[in-house]
């Protein structure tokens, strides 16, 4: 006799979520900025949940939405009502970049929304290549300044390009969550790293010489001394074929 696996299905995965999600929201308006107590970093560790399965879902979204651009726009409009919410809750004001500051503007749903315009951009055949990679790094600047950042956007990417491959889709996550602890200085520079080199090895028909161009700008990057920057280079590898 052989049990049958258990699988979580998308409601209990989305009820997750939202759950992981209202308490950590709660916990930042509760103990305001980063307590040094155990009880609080544990709370916002049940909210890190949220993250990765709102990345998910997007991916798997655009893959069965019937029309992508019309479940974009739905995006962008939840993202309008709850900018509203986010700010009110956090104490920060309506209107962008009023106080001078250029994190944290609005929430997630913002990059959400442009993480699905980048996939239906990368789906269309009427696009030239190079608007496609051209869009990358302009959406990554339109996206920065809102919560999760414009890693939000690229996740959910890359998610949805190896969508079938468990194994490519979680390095994705890890990369991608490690991604939003380096330092602001280095993060455009490994998140043009990362990219460039996961969209030059993710496709199993890739020339030679474009897999070789890849390899090369990834031994440029690990010989910085920086930790974060030595991940492109096992990027890379876990993305060929």
């Amino acid at each position: 006799m052989t049990l049958a696996k258990k699988h979580l299905n998308g409601n209990q995965l989305k009820l997750i979520a939202i759950i992981a999600m209202t308490i950590d929201h709660l916990t930042w308006v509760i103990f305001p900025g980063m307590q040094a107590v155990w009880y609080v970093f544990a709370l916002h560790i049940i909210g890190r949940l949220t993250a990765p399965i709102m990345w998910f879902f997007i991916a798997e979204g655009c893959f069965y939405t019937r029309n992508i651009w019309k479940y974009a726009g739905r995006l962008f409009i939840f993202a309008l009502i709850s900018h509203f919410a986010y700010n009110f809750a956090f104490g920060i004001p309506f209107l962008p970049f009023s106080t001078g500051s250029f994190f944290n503007q609005t929430g997630v749903m913002w990059s959400l929304a442009w993480a699905v315009v980048l996939i239906a951009i990368f789906k269309s055949e009427k696009i030239p290549q190079w608007a496609k990679y051209l869009a990358i790094p302009v959406i990554c600047v339109i996206t920065f300044p809102s919560d999760w950042s414009c890693i939000a956007v690229m996740c959910p990417f890359f998610l949805y390009q190896h969508r079938g491959n468990f194994k490519a889709q979680a390095i994705d996550i890890v990369l991608w969550t490690l991604m939003y602890a380096v330092d602001t200085r280095n993060k455009m520079a490994v998140l043009h790293l990362l990219s460039r080199a996961s969209l030059c090895c993710r496709n199993h028909q890739a020339r030679p010489a474009r897999k070789r161009a890849a390899y090369i700008l990834i031994i440029k990057a690990s010989e910085n001394r920086e930790p974060f920057l030595r991940l492109a280079r096992f990027a890379a590898r876990a993305f060929s074929p």
